[in-house]
């Protein structure tokens, strides 16, 4: 077996102007430098010797297409966008008006970088391709797109490609795209080499998976309410701005409609809340950097600024947020019943200590519903730990108990990472990060004792893979508020900047 890497351009968008791998060829081991539609690959006998090769490859690019803005020029277009109106995704009476007649209002924006999947293994995948078929060995979770796009590739029908899926590395959504990247990739390249049918392993790097694209996109969210005289939330207004992850897919004409990517706004669209007056937009965006869902997809930020939207609210309403949202849920059964499970086991409204502090969420994601209280302590350094995370959750009949309490446990780690820690960052268009140093994950150090609680449901069992991930971050934010009065509105936390 062969291994290879592949050289892929600093800035997206950019392709290979010229290469010259006079050195690579010169490393021992190295076996061939081929280029492909994706960039330069080094192929050599061993990982470490294409490593020293692609370490010595002389490529010029064709940045002309390229993205070359920083993250904060990006951000700062949406917050210039999220002041106009948007495409609706939802409209349900007189919003203008409501919030023009309200007794009193409240508005906030929240801003949300891109976030890398970051699973534990780097892509890889092995291929052998010969003139008579073509053999795929590859974590995977798209493989009847991966075995049309492998075959596109190779020359070959469809079913003369047969994929081995390895069980094994996470994922989070990054091993299943349209494009099949890293598939096409190394299909790529075992045809540059002459389709012999040698083995060739393609390799990423944990710094190639940092940067190599597939984000999920940055937003930013503003978001308006009205209370009448009584404290009544009587008006809603949410606008959303960020780049779509369906336009450029097969799933396009099911995903978009009228300009409206649902994966954008769910989460919000579907604001579960009875609220007379309601208005969600979209603003969708354009850039050479590739986007792809993300674990929990569009509520990954939707479901943060709502839920920690609506505690402002009931700030302003002068209302206990949990109160608050379950008068609004009056019409919603199995959110109210999740809601309420949370709160009666975390002892909602028992004192904490000083420093010490609870903050509630709940969200619907994939048919799931699921409410989270957090507890945390905010040291006098402004250090947040989150001390105990109650989840409930009500995913219909109950299959396997140990399994859900495991995937809310997982969920909550992973998203509760991204809202301490989580951001890819550009300057000048090249994204800053490259290892687990600078794009952070949770450490164990960090978890929270997690204690799950599961509705009883004869409704239809629905999923729990991601759902848990969706009130973490909000959950947080909001017992961060009660034990500091800071509110959280650009993600990550370490990014320190609060209201």
């Amino acid at each position: 077996m062969l291994v290879a890497v592949l050289q892929r351009p600093p800035l997206f968008g950019a392709t290979v102007k010229s290469l010259d791998s006079s050195a690579a060829k010169a490393v021992p081991g190295v076996v061939d430098v081929v280029q492909v539609p994706r960039g330069d690959a080094v192929v050599g006998e061993s990982f470490w010797a294409a490593k020293k090769g692609r370490d010595r490859l002389k490529v010029d690019w064709d940045d002309v297409k390229a993205e070359k803005r920083s993250s904060s020029a990006i951000i700062e277009e949406y917050r210039n966008l999220v002041e106009q109106p948007g495409k609706p995704a939802r409209r349900e009476g007189d919003v203008a008006g409501a919030l023009q007649a309200a007794a009193k209002s409240v508005s906030a924006s929240y801003e949300f970088p891109y976030l890398a999947h970051a699973p534990m293994q780097p892509l890889d995948a092995v291929v052998k391709l010969d003139v008579n078929g073509c053999e795929i060995w590859a974590g995977d979770q798209f493989q009847t797109i991966d075995q049309a796009n492998a075959a596109a590739v190779a020359g070959l029908k469809p079913e003369q490609v047969t994929i081995h899926t390895l069980y094994a590395g996470g994922s989070f959504g990054r091993r299943a795209n349209a494009g099949s990247d890293y598939i096409v990739e190394a299909v790529s390249i075992a045809k540059a080499l002459g389709a012999n049918g040698t083995p060739v392993k393609l390799q990423w790097t944990r710094e190639d998976d940092v940067r190599g694209g597939l984000y999920r996109p940055a937003y930013v969210h503003k978001l308006e309410a009205g209370l009448d005289a009584q404290g009544q939330l009587v008006a809603w207004r949410h606008r959303i701005v960020g780049q779509s992850i369906m336009a450029v897919t097969p799933f396009a004409q099911r995903a978009v409609k009228d300009g409206v990517d649902r994966t954008s706004v769910e989460g919000a669209a579907n604001l579960p809340y009875a609220i007379p007056n309601l208005a969600v937009e979209l603003t969708t965006t354009e850039s050479p950097v590739p986007v792809l869902w993300w674990r929990v997809v569009g509520s990954s930020h939707t479901a943060y600024a709502v839920e920690a939207f609506i505690d402002e609210v009931a700030e302003t309403a002068g209302q206990d947020p949990y109160r608050f949202r379950r008068a609004l849920l009056a019409g919603q059964p199995r959110h109210r019943a999740v809601l309420d499970l949370a709160a009666e086991k975390a002892g909602w409204g028992q004192p904490l200590p000083k420093g010490r502090g609870r903050g509630i969420a709940v969200a619907e994601a994939f048919h799931t519903y699921v409410a989270q209280v957090a507890e945390v302590t905010v040291g006098g350094d402004g250090k947040i730990k989150v001390d105990r995370v109650i989840c409930a959750v009500d995913c219909g009949v109950a299959v396997n108990p140990d399994f859900i309490a495991a995937q809310m446990e997982g969920g909550i780690g992973f998203g509760l990472g991204a809202a301490l820690h989580g951001a890819i960052t550009l300057k000048d268009g090249q994204v800053e990060q490259s290892n687990f140093d600078g794009y952070q994950v949770l450490r164990i150090d960090d978890m929270p004792k997690v204690e799950v609680h599961i509705v009883p449901s004869t409704e239809a069992p629905t999923g729990v893979g991601e759902p848990g991930v969706a009130p973490i971050g909000p959950a947080v934010a909001n017992a961060v508020f009660a034990a500091t009065g800071k509110r959280y509105r650009v993600l990550p936390f370490s990014s320190a900047r609060t209201a």
